[in-house]
C-alpha cells in the first residue's frame, strides 16, 4: 500500500480476491486494487470489503493472503463481500511447527524508561496499595474501604496513584482445588505480586470455598516490599476475615486503619532509568472494526517487534480470536512442544464452546460487522498482527506468570475485561489496546493505550483514544505509526497519563474468567 497519499482501497495480498474499503465509496466508483480495475456495483462502507474479481460459490475468499471464509452464492466483481454472501465453516490448516521460525532481530539498544524497580526485580509502572477480596461475599466491604482513601486523603502521598478495590462475582460455589480455583487464585495472586503494587491487604468473609489461605500458599503469596508483617512479624499478607472481625462496620473501620498505615512505606519509592526489556506488554483488539487489522493491529505488530528487540516481552491472547490463523504462529514456535501447546489450547476451544452449543464463529460481534469483519477467521487473521513477526517462545495458561522474553501467547478469551485481566494479572505491566468501533477500556493497576484504527472514530471519541493509526489510510506508513506506538507506551511506562486514566476508568474492568460450574 503506498505511504505517501491517501488511498480508496486497501489491497494487502497478490493472492487477495477482495480489497477493504479505506473510505466511504459510491456505486459506480472505479478503484484499482494491485492488478485489479473494477467499478463498484454498490456502495460500499469505510472498512468493508469488494470482490476484485469474480468469486464463483463455495470459493474460497481470500485476505491477508489466506482464507477467511467461502462465498455462498457467486459474487461478481465490485460486488459487497459480508454476511450475506460469506461464510465461516471448518478447513484444514496446515500447522507446519517450527518450519518458519524468524532469526531474532537485531538488538535495539539504549531505549529505556522511569519504572519502579521492586525487591524482587521487576519493574512497575504505577504505584497501587491494593485491598483484594478473595471472595464475592467481601466484595462490598473491600470497595468501602477503597473509597476512604480518595484523591483528599492521598494528597499526602503523591507517589501513590491510588488505593483500588480487585472485586469479582466468584470465590465460592466451585470445586476446591478444581479448575475454576486454580485459575482464581493465580489471578488474584498474580494482581498481589504485581509489580505495579506497592502493598495488599487480603479480605475474605471467612467462610468460602476459595480460602484465603490456600491463596496464600498457592500464590506462595509474601508482603510486597516488606511492606506490613499482619502483626505478627512472619512476612505473611496483612488478611481480614469478616467472620472473624465481627461483621462489615468492624471489619471496614480495621482495613481502614490497616491501609493507612502501608500508605507511608508505599509512598516511598522512587522513578529510575530501566532498560526497555522490563516492559512486559499485553496486547488487547476489542470493538474491531474491518480496519483493525490493516492499521492499528499491524502497527501494534511493529512496536511489538521492536519492544522484543529490546529485550522486552509482548503478549498475544485473546485464543478465540487466534483461531483460523493459528498455523502462522505455530510455524513461528522456536520448539514443537511450543506449537503442540497453542494446537491444544486450539483444541480445548472447539470442545469448549461445543459444550454449550456455541461455535467460534459466533466470536464476531454485531458491532465487528457493523465495521465490515465477517467471519472469524477474518477477525482473527487481523488480530494475529498484534504479534508482530518475531519467534513464539511460549505459550501460557490463563493468569500463568509470563517469564519469557518475546512473543509469548496467553490463553484467554475474546471478552476484553477477562482477557485483559489474565494477562494483567500475567505481569503485563502495559497494555496497548485497538478499537476500529472505539472501546472506552482501562484497567488498574496496569495504564492502558488505546489506539483507533481509523480517522473518524478518533475524531469522534478522541477524549477516549490516545494515538490514531487511521493515519494509515491517509499515506502514513505502519512503520512510522508502529515507532509512534513504541514511544508512547516508554512514555506511558513513566508516568504519562493515559485517556482512560485521566478519567479514573479501570475499577470495574478486574474480571477473572471463570469457565467451570457454579455449585
Amino acid at each position: 500500500m503506498p505511504s505517501s497519499s491517501p488511498v480508496d482501497v486497501v489491497y494487502l495480498h497478490v493472492r487477495d480476491n477482495i480489497a477493504v474499503a479505506a473510505r466511504p465509496l459510491d456505486s459506480g466508483s472505479q478503484i484499482t486494487a494491485g492488478e485489479h480495475s473494477v467499478c463498484l456495483t454498490e456502495p460500499i462502507r469505510l472498512g468493508h470489503k469488494m470482490a476484485v474479481r469474480p468469486i464463483a460459490s463455495d470459493e474460497a475468499v481470500v485476505k491477508y493472503g489466506q482464507t477467511i471464509g467461502f462465498a455462498t452464492e457467486s459474487i461478481a466483481a465490485g460486488q459487497h463481500v459480508h454476511t450475506h454472501n460469506l461464510t465461516a465453516r471448518p478447513f484444514e490448516r496446515d500447522y507446519a511447527p517450527c518450519s518458519e521460525i524468524p532469526p531474532d532481530p537485531p538488538p535495539l539498544e539504549g531505549r529505556t524508561f522511569m519504572g519502579y524497580r521492586r525487591a524482587g526485580g521487576r519493574v512497575g509502572t504505577r504505584n497501587y496499595v491494593a485491598i483484594i477480596s478473595n471472595v464475592n461475599c467481601s466484595a462490598s466491604v473491600s470497595k468501602y474501604v477503597a473509597r476512604r482513601f480518595d484523591a483528599a486523603a492521598l494528597r499526602d502521598f503523591p507517589n501513590i496513584d491510588g488505593v483500588v478495590a480487585f472485586a469479582h462475582h466468584s470465590g465460592c460455589g466451585m470445586q476446591y482445588a478444581g479448575t475454576t480455583h486454580e485459575m482464581l487464585n493465580r489471578v488474584m495472586g498474580g494482581i498481589a505480586k504485581h509489580p505495579n503494587i506497592a502493598a495488599y491487604l487480603l479480605i475474605g468473609l471467612g467462610c468460602e470455598q476459595g480460602t484465603i489461605g490456600s491463596l496464600i500458599d498457592d500464590a506462595r503469596l509474601v508482603q510486597i516490599d516488606g511492606i506490613g508483617d499482619n502483626n505478627n512479624n512472619d512476612g505473611r499478607p496483612l488478611v481480614l476475615s469478616m467472620q472473624d472481625m465481627g461483621g462489615t462496620v468492624k471489619t471496614v473501620e480495621e482495613g481502614v486503619r490497616l491501609v493507612a498505615g502501608l500508605l507511608p512505606r508505599a509512598n516511598d519509592v522512587r522513578r529510575e532509568s530501566t532498560p526497555a526489556s522490563e516492559i512486559v506488554l499485553a496486547t488487547e483488539c476489542g470493538g474491531s472494526d474491518g480496519n483493525s487489522g490493516i492499521t492499528a493491529n499491524p502497527a501494534v505488530g511493529i512496536a511489538s517487534d521492536m519492544l522484543v528487540a529490546a529485550g522486552g516481552t509482548t503478549i498475544l491472547a485473546e485464543t478465540p480470536e487466534i483461531y483460523g490463523g493459528e498455523h502462522l504462529l505455530t510455524r513461528r514456535a522456536v520448539t514443537p512442544a511450543v506449537a503442540d501447546k497453542l494446537i491444544e489450547r486450539i483444541k480445548w476451544w472447539e470442545w469448549y464452546a461445543g459444550v454449550f452449543g456455541a461455535q467460534l464463529d459466533n466470536n464476531p460481534s454485531a458491532g465487528n460487522k457493523e465495521g465490515g469483519l465477517t467471519t472469524i477467521y477474518e477477525k482473527s487473521l487481523g488480530a494475529i498482527a498484534k504479534a508482530g513477526s518475531t519467534a513464539l517462545r511460549e505459550v501460557y495458561q490463563y493468569a500463568e506468570q509470563v517469564t519469557a522474553k518475546g512473543l509469548v501467547v496467553m490463553d484467554t478469551p475474546g471478552f476484553d475485561p477477562p482477557s485483559v485481566t489474565g494477562m494483567v494479572a500475567g505481569g503485563a505491566n502495559v497494555v496497548v489496546f485497538t478499537t476500529g468501533r472505539g472501546s472506552c477500556y482501562g484497567c488498574k493497576p496496569t495504564p492502558s493505550i488505546k489506539i483507533a484504527s481509523n480517522t473518524p472514530m478518533y475524531q469522534r471519541m478522541t477524549d477516549d483514544m490516545d494515538l490514531n493509526a487511521g493515519v494509515v489510510l491517509e499515506g502514513t506508513s505502519v512503520e512510522q505509526v508502529g515507532r509512534q506506538i513504541f514511544d508512547e507506551i516508554l512514555e506511558v511506562a513513566s508516568g504519562k497519563k493515559t485517556k482512560s486514566e485521566q478519567h479514573g476508568i479501570g475499577d470495574e474492568e478486574f474480571v477473572p474468567w471463570i469457565i467451570g460450574p457454579v455449585l
